[in-house]
């Protein structure tokens, strides 16, 4: 988890509104691309993660595009993300132990937003990790306090596992996943990732899907042609020690730059 003072700035040039849910692989795939991007221009972007709410539940769940009605079907699909991007991907848990809704993971993450924007991206990647690499079920609330305390015990000064756990059973993350799903209602959006990035009194570009990192770098400086990168990565222990923890994809990404 990079440092507080490397993320978040009160005067960024370029804002993004990132819309992924926990459970979407797209997302993960992507991981690479938006990592680099966020540890090369640092300060000049912030961002804030809005939660789609991908899986509401199986019942009435169809992807017409990748033809998914049932669990079975979504670990193919895992599959072509993990081909595609190099991101490793846990898709047994389709047949294993299939999730049966994003839902309770959306708000987790939303609680851990109430406490701080720093709270809320570590949990939302140890959520990630957690599933994409350990096959663990996030749609179980004992999966998701579980991760909480873990993460609350690696950076005790960062995420108060406890109050996430009293603020989820108090409904209180609920209200702001709707708000979520409100904007991604009237922004008409229903693929992820989705990135919109926008400068102050400028018109906003978005961008959908996984892409590689040209197309993302190309869209930020359609929003401001001026940027350049802050820095750059120089080696493997360097970057992953700024993460905290990173894939082989990852870092092999990052060091594409050089």
């Amino acid at each position: 988890m990079p440092k507080k003072e490397d993320k978040i700035q009160t005067e960024p040039l370029i804002e993004i509104e990132y819309y992924t849910d926990p459970l979407c692989c797209w997302s993960w795939a992507f991981e690479p691309q938006w990592r680099r991007l966020r540890y090369e221009f640092k300060e000049m972007i912030q961002w804030r993660y809005r939660m789609a709410g991908l899986l509401p539940s199986w019942k009435n769940f169809s992807d017409p595009l990748y033809s998914v009605n049932r669990p079975l079907q979504m670990g193919p699909v895992w599959m072509e993300a993990q081909q595609m991007s190099g991101q490793p991907m846990h898709d047994r848990i389709w047949g294993d132990d299939p999730p049966q809704s994003s839902y309770p993971a959306c708000i987790a993450v939303k609680c851990a937003s109430l406490q701080s924007a720093e709270a809320e991206e570590a949990y939302l990647r140890r959520l990630r990790e957690a599933i994409m690499l350990e096959g663990k079920n996030i749609a179980k609330e004992q999966i998701l306090f579980e991760q909480a305390r873990q993460l609350a015990a690696e950076q005790e000064d960062l995420l108060d596992a406890e109050q996430l756990l009293q603020d989820y059973h108090k409904g209180k993350g609920q209200q702001a996943f709707r708000e979520d799903l409100q904007k991604m209602r009237y922004g008409n959006i229903s693929r992820f990732p989705t990135l919109i990035l926008r400068k102050k009194g400028e018109q906003a570009f978005m961008i959908t899907g996984y892409r590689p990192y040209a197309v993302l770098l190309d869209a930020l400086r359609q929003v401001d042609p001026t940027l350049s990168p802050a820095q750059q990565a120089n080696d493997a222990d360097t970057y992953a020690s700024y993460w905290g923890s990173t894939t082989e994809k990852e870092t092999e990404e990052a060091l594409a730059a050089r």
